[in-house]
């Protein structure tokens, strides 16, 4: 696997990364893989939705109260009839179906920023 290609630190801060609780997982019926509708608290900056391709390793009960890392300064993408407001941090397993998100090892305020 190869690396990217180096960026500079001002590209790496331009990349705001927030800590957030999914509060509510549904099924993306209309999505062409298999994906969750998720709504996540990030704190003061309100409750964004996003679409995850995280069926295969995660059920819809055991991601409720889960905390994820997320990018949540990405313009909206429009995924079939659902606008995804923020993306999902994950590490792709070896057959890149099985997603494992990244989380923070203890509770944290939501809204928090990586840095």
């Amino acid at each position: 696997m190869n690396i990217k290609p180096e960026i500079s630190w001002a590209d790496f801060e331009k990349i705001d990364i927030r800590c957030g609780t999914i509060i509510s997982v549904n099924d993306f019926e209309k999505a062409r893989n298999p994906s969750y509708q998720l709504q996540i608290d990030f704190g003061d900056l309100g409750i964004k939705k996003s679409s995850a391709q995280i069926t295969t390793l995660y059920k819809k009960e055991e991601l409720v109260g889960k905390q994820i890392l997320a990018v949540v300064n990405f313009p909206k993408k429009q995924i079939a009839n659902f606008f995804s407001e923020c993306l999902v941090l994950g590490v792709y397993g070896e057959n890149e179906k099985d997603v494992t998100l990244l989380s923070t090892s203890f509770p944290t305020k939501n809204g928090l920023q990586v840095g």
